[in-house]
């Protein structure tokens, strides 16, 4: 069986090295420029690539195209292999075709990261032998090549999603939608909520499908949707159904015979937003049965990603906070939300689509300032240059973040959540978090 894989880095490089120990013939092929490390490990592995382009001849003679999450739709060479009716697959629905382990998988618009990372660290708490991987870490298909386990806990996107055929979680968690990366999805909402409702498409009545009952644009969509594996919703307040809500700042879960309680002052990670990410997590905790003491210990030890939220340091008074994840409006919202001391705003990047309208009563009540960076700042002087004191364009890390010491106070907070992707000048939101912290610490 033949091979291609479209994309040189972790999602490929994984395919790749998971095709070719199956004993298939694979070629990766990367239209731009493949990191030297993921040059080595093909080589140490002997597998062909090519990059700065796709030789589309070569690309066509496969069996199967497994295609990286970031190559879109509308890319020629995709829209050549679907002309030749070759099969595409993403590299979860590729790497799930080769093992039987157990798997739960978070999608969502915000909160799948926490919620991946706190169900992992949960089940390996519990003394369950699970591995973490997807859209965090390394490749699903790496993990089921390299390093097997009973258990997988991924975070997948809607990209991931869109190219599956027979993905089939045990557990499926669907944290919330909000409008993100429509500039995949046409600019239509629903198109972009039909790929996240994708993770549910092939469970059975034997699997469970958890979802926030308080997410308007889920509540309207599921109804729609032909579910059949076991729903288990959870909210703030109870609702009708509720199998997990908030009473007295504790998480109460009751599912069948399961009564358990949960205190949010014991929780390391806080605010509103966190309270759902937790009771997702521990939904499925009590799916798979875990013990309650393990449960109430992971959420009292769990520590948060990078870049989540993340505090970098106090200089002469001023906090600085890392939390470039946050690609889109919601994520900045929850930040902003959670910030109780006034705030110098880092923003900017390249837009997907964003309305920032949500955002403005609490830019309003506590944003001084703006430091826009990147190129694709115009939305945000409009959105906002009625909103602040002052908005301040900026071209590099180093230099927006001395612009935000030299404008803020003591007491403040600079706080960089972007509420855009990062590609503009940065690799991913990795690089541009990084960047932001070794700036604070150059200051």
């Amino acid at each position: 069986m033949k091979i291609t894989v479209l994309g040189g880095k972790e999602s490929g490089v994984g395919a790749a090295i998971l095709a070719q120990q199956l004993g298939f013939a694979v070629w990766v092929s990367e239209f731009g420029v493949i990191p030297d490390k993921y040059k080595a490990e093909m080589n140490a592995h002997g597998i062909a690539f090519e990059e700065g382009g796709h030789t589309e001849e070569k690309v066509l003679d496969a069996d199967l195209v497994v295609k990286s999450p970031g190559i879109p739709e509308k890319a020629p060479i995709i829209k050549a292999i679907r002309a030749k009716g070759i099969e595409i697959a993403s590299e979860i629905e590729f790497a799930s075709r080769h093992t039987d382990s157990t798997i739960v998988a978070i999608t969502g618009s915000n909160g799948k990261t926490t919620t991946t990372l706190l169900i992992h660290h949960m089940l390996v708490k519990a003394g369950l032998d699970a591995g973490c991987a997807g859209n965090v870490g390394d490749s699903f298909a790496r993990m089921v090549a390299l390093d097997p386990k009973p258990y997988y806990v991924l975070e997948v996107s809607s990209f991931q999603l869109d190219d599956i055929r027979t993905f089939k979680p045990h557990i499926a968690v669907l944290t919330n939608i909000t409008p993100d990366h429509l500039d995949r999805y046409n600019y239509e909402l629903r198109n972009y909520a039909d790929a996240k409702f994708r993770v549910a498409e092939n469970q059975t009545a034997a699997d469970h499908f958890i979802w926030c009952m308080d997410d308007p644009i889920s509540a309207e969509i599921l109804p729609q949707k032909n579910i059949k594996a076991q729903v288990h919703g959870f909210s703030y307040d109870k609702l009708p159904g509720t199998v997990a809500w908030v009473e007295n700042n504790t998480i109460r879960l009751e599912m069948q015979l399961d009564h358990s309680t949960f205190s949010i002052d014991a929780m390391t990670i806080q605010g509103r937003h966190n309270v759902y990410n937790t009771m997702a997590a521990a939904v499925v905790g009590s799916v798979l049965e875990l013990r309650k003491d393990k449960i109430r210990d992971a959420f009292s030890d769990f520590r948060n990603a990078e870049h989540r939220l993340e505090k970098v340091a106090v200089v002469r008074g001023v906090e600085f906070i890392n939390d470039s994840k946050a690609t889109n409006v919601n994520s900045t919202w929850y930040a902003l939300e959670s910030v109780d001391r006034p705030v110098i705003w880092i923003a900017g990047g390249v837009d997907k689509g964003n309305d920032y309208a949500s955002l403005i009563p609490l830019v309003e009540k506590k944003v001084k300032c703006i430091i826009a960076l990147g190129n694709d700042v115009l939305k945000i002087h409009k959105a906002f240059s009625q909103k602040v004191d002052m908005i301040v364009n900026t071209n590099s890390m180093e230099e927006c973040v001395k612009m935000a010491y030299h404008m803020s106070n003591k007491g403040d907070c600079v706080l960089l959540s972007p509420a855009c992707a990062s590609f503009d000048l940065f690799e991913d939101y990795q690089d541009r978090g990084r960047q932001f912290k070794n700036a604070v610490k150059e200051l």
